[in-house]
């Protein structure tokens, strides 16, 4: 799409490119290509001239096809490219469509005004000028970010993201946080008319700008599958998920964390095991699951340090430790514990808020799960209380549990090898531990119920946690069943 300039209104120009992280070579007879993009591996056999001439140049920046196409000559011809070399290329960015990037710019050779970026395979991109006069607006799920030193346009239903190379676009994008038409936005900005098209064109192919119906509202507003979702629920699903993000823009650690978190300083105090687990005389699964709970709350009345000691031990100690071989990416070393978690990652660490245990005094503990002992962290104090109070709150009974239960997640230990998907993980590694603490716990004729707790800073204060090294992810109030 090429806008000609009329005056002094500057003619736009399409632009394509490969991501950088696309290989194209030939084999050794020169006759095939091979390329090696985000959607797989793909061998072009006796590709065109053009195709050629078009892939090795879109691996070293934005280009013009119709540039390329009018250097081309056909081996042995010396004639131009054909209609067939031409619908060659377009089959072969079709196949690689999760790879090429797509860029609008003006014919100065200068940086492009901005580009389009696939996050996954997709459809022909097809940037069409909307009517000057229709509404369009940001999709409420849409986001503007810094991303290295670039700005960034995305939204999580959308295949493609938008780099705003030049401050024109960023501009219109701002406009567009409430509805503005094509020829309103000229008359703002004190741009030509058809550039404002153009860069909307691109917007609105991308899916991150809605265009406005003629009544000025937007499908979007009144779509049925959208409404459960908010902003930012919306965005958590799709960029912990791999698919429909660039997974390359998730920055894991590049070193292995350590296995265990070190140990605080301050009274140490070893937990008492089991003398012997009698599987036999523990209830089945299937009864557990099945069975009603004695009660939904907790009483008042103090935990043992025999029952902490084996609730924990059955819940969450370590139980061996090994190495992991993951081949391309190497080795580590893994713990084994009774609850489950990706590749024996472990990243989840145990606070236990003390209100009534015998032999423990009332404080706040940290939980070696190697050596099965916890450590005292801060003893009594306004933020200890209110950590009780609140999961009195969130859990709905009459009184302080004697035992808050949080875990936290240090995510460095997870995300070099989950990458965008590690707090997506240490969730699913929260609700595991708290199913194996409730099963544990209700073997034991105890109960221990997860509560939502909204922390607002409480917990991570209380826990004395390197926030957001270390991150609190989830609550479970303990007691004897009232």
């Amino acid at each position: 799409m090429t806008s000609q300039s009329s005056g002094a209104t500057p003619a736009t120009v399409r632009l394509w490119s490969l991501s950088e992280d696309t290989l194209v070579e030939s084999d050794t007879q020169g006759v095939s290509l091979h390329v090696v993009a985000k959607g797989g591996e793909y061998t072009l056999a006796e590709p065109s001239e053009l195709v050629r001439e078009s892939l090795r140049r879109m691996t070293l920046g934005p280009v013009s096809l119709a540039n390329v196409a009018a250097s081309v000559r056909r081996p042995g011809t010396g004639s131009g490219v054909t209609d067939d070399d031409a619908e060659e290329l377009m089959r072969v960015l079709d196949l690689l469509s999760a790879s090429v990037v797509h860029s609008l710019g003006f014919a100065d050779g200068l940086a492009p005004l901005l580009s389009a970026v696939p996050t996954t395979a997709a459809e022909g991109f097809e940037p069409r000028v909307p009517p000057r006069t229709r509404p369009l607006r940001l999709s409420r799920f849409a986001a503007l970010r810094g991303a290295g030193q670039e700005l960034v346009l995305d939204a999580p239903h959308a295949v493609y993201r938008i780099v705003l190379q030049q401050p024109l676009s960023a501009r219109i994008c701002t406009a567009l946080a409430k509805p503005c038409s094509v020829a309103e936005m000229a008359d703002e900005l004190g741009h030509p008319e058809a550039v404002i098209a153009e860069i909307a064109a691109y917007l609105l192919a991308s899916g991150c700008v809605l265009l406005g119906d003629e009544q000025g509202g937007f499908a979007e507003d009144d779509a049925a599958e959208l409404r459960p979702w908010s902003h930012h629920d919306l965005r958590f699903h799709v960029f912990s998920r791999s698919g429909r993000h660039d997974a390359a823009e998730s920055r894991g650690v590049a070193e292995q964390p350590p296995l265990f978190k070190p140990v605080p300083d301050g009274p140490r105090i070893a937990l008492p095991r089991p003398q012997q687990i009698d599987a036999d005389r523990d209830p089945r699964l299937g009864e557990l699951l099945e069975s009603a709970s004695p009660c939904s709350g907790v009483s008042d009345l103090p935990l043992t340090a025999d029952q902490l000691g084996e609730l924990l031990y059955r819940s969450a100690r370590v139980r061996s430790m090994g190495t992991i071989d993951l081949h391309e990416r190497g080795s580590f070393r893994s713990s084994e514990r009774p609850y489950f978690s990706v590749a024996r990652l472990y990243e989840l660490e145990l606070y236990l808020v003390v209100a009534g245990c015998a032999g423990l005094a009332p404080g706040i503990y940290h939980y070696d799960p190697e050596a099965h002992a916890v450590v005292l962290i801060r003893e009594e104090s306004p933020d200890w209380a209110a950590l009780l109070d609140m999961a009195k709150v969130s859990a709905g009974i009459g009184c302080r549990p004697p035992l808050l239960i949080t875990a936290t997640a240090r995510l460095a230990r997870s995300s070099w090898l989950l990458n965008g998907a590690a707090y997506a993980t240490a969730l699913m590694h929260v609700g595991a531990l708290q199913q194996v603490l409730h099963l544990t716990a209700k073997a034991m004729g105890l109960s221990a119920r997860p509560v939502p707790m909204d922390s607002d800073g409480v917990v991570a204060r209380a826990l004395r946690l390197p926030w957001p090294d270390e991150v609190d992810v989830g609550e479970c109030v303990v007691g004897v069943p009232c």
